[in-house]
């Protein structure tokens, strides 16, 4: 469990509504996934904007919600947290809720558009070999140490990818090589 306030630190408040000093249990980018004590991030989509199930997290649970547009009802128990781009924040807020995993170890990125898997893949193999404990976040598949942990992304979702980072500095890994690709950059994860 965490307090708001303390997963908010790099986030770029506009405005809050209610209190930060509340616990979080969970974050959720789905609102059929909130639980009680949840943070419902509010991301807008291609094609769906999370903005638009704000009351359907709040009848799950959510306790807390950050958004990029303020809704103009919500109950008084509910802390709503205006930023500039949930996208960007929820990096922030999953970030701290995992307590920061890419400050434990070192972290390469591969972007381009030929060659990020195959050069994750060698990169992992070659640590491997120098009996390193090392973490792979790829498309064909994602690794904490020698686990196989399926990979449903080039790039994971913020959420997606601070809970892997956080597994695998928890167990012992000192690098990530991980694949980047320019639409999860553009999409600010």
């Amino acid at each position: 469990m965490k307090l708001l306030s303390d997963l908010l630190y790099d986030a770029r408040i506009l405005e809050v509504r209610g209190t930060t000093h509340v616990a979080v249990e969970h974050i959720a980018l789905d609102s059929r996934k909130v639980q009680p004590l949840g943070l419902f991030v509010a991301v807008p989509g291609a094609t769906v904007d999370g903005h638009d199930y704000i009351d359907t997290a709040i009848a799950s649970g959510a306790t807390c919600v950050v958004c990029e547009r303020m809704p103009e009802d919500t109950p008084d128990h509910v802390t709503v947290v205006q930023v500039k781009s949930s996208a960007a924040a929820l990096g922030h807020i999953a970030s701290a809720f995992h307590d920061h995993p890419s400050r434990e170890m070192k972290v390469v990125a591969v972007t381009g558009t030929n060659g990020k898997t195959t050069t994750v893949s060698l990169l992992h193999q070659l640590f491997r070999l120098l009996d390193r404990k090392v973490g792979m976040l790829g498309t064909v598949e994602n690794r904490i140490v020698d686990r196989v942990v399926p990979a449903t992304h080039t790039t994971p979702d913020a959420l997606s990818l601070q809970a892997l980072l956080r597994e695998m500095a928890d167990e012992g890994c000192t690098h990530v090589f991980m694949e980047a690709s320019s639409h999860a950059i553009v999409q600010e994860r």
